[in-house]
């Protein structure tokens, strides 16, 4: 064998232990969520559809979806939670996932009723909690000052109440993630409601529940 091959052979050689080094950082590297972090979720103590007391410990060390409903909204709630469901379909029986869907009408939205929500619903991922509340200004207080999701009184055609369309997604040690636009902006919310002609964020947002799951 000449000299030129054995040269060759070399060069071989490392490059095949460079692949074997490097390839598992770079894998690693598409696989950690670059995604922007805000500021951590508030406390909260509510009782699920099962009359259990959840609070921020019952989703610590899991990647969630937030949303504000109320089960009796006649307008954009149904198609929210259409959303949600493809979404807990999407990580059905992942125990580190879950979803937390807060009534924004505690005095009406009893835990029995929530449970019959969710019944007719499709909710059924042990890890979609329900929440409701005795007091109507802690879940207010949450949603608007806690995630800035504005939630409060509205037209009767609305069922008598506004909240926003959009979706929070909270990482492992509960801080608020999103992704970042096209002018690498975060984007901070993802839409529930296609609007506009806006892109499918259900999709974007299902990608990045991906990457947090991974860190």
């Amino acid at each position: 064998m000449k000299k030129k091959d054995y040269s060759y052979i070399g060069i071989s050689f490392i490059i095949l232990l460079f692949g074997i080094y490097a390839v598992p950082k770079i894998v690693k590297h598409f696989q950690t969520a670059d995604l922007h972090k805000f500021n951590k979720v508030p406390s909260f103590e509510f009782v699920n559809q099962e009359k259990k007391t959840i609070t921020n410990d019952d989703f610590k060390g899991k990647v969630y979806v937030v949303e504000f409903f109320f089960a009796t909204c006649p307008t954009i709630c149904p198609i929210m939670n259409r959303r949600m469901v493809d979404i807990q379909n999407e990580f059905m029986g992942n125990p580190n996932f879950g979803i937390a869907s807060f009534t924004i009408t505690p005095e009406i939205d009893t835990p029995r009723k929530l449970k019959d929500y969710a019944a007719i619903h499709g909710i059924n991922h042990k890890n979609w909690h329900l929440l409701t509340g005795k007091d109507e200004s802690v879940v207010y207080d949450l949603s608007n000052e806690g995630f800035k999701l504005f939630v409060g009184k509205g037209e009767d055609s609305h069922g008598g109440f506004e909240h926003s369309g959009l979706f929070a997604l909270v990482d492992k040690d509960g801080n608020i993630r999103s992704r970042y636009d096209e002018h690498g902006n975060p984007i901070m919310y993802y839409r529930a409601l296609d609007e506009h002609g806006f892109s499918n964020q259900i999709q974007e947002l299902k990608q990045d529940i991906k990457l947090l799951l991974n860190e």
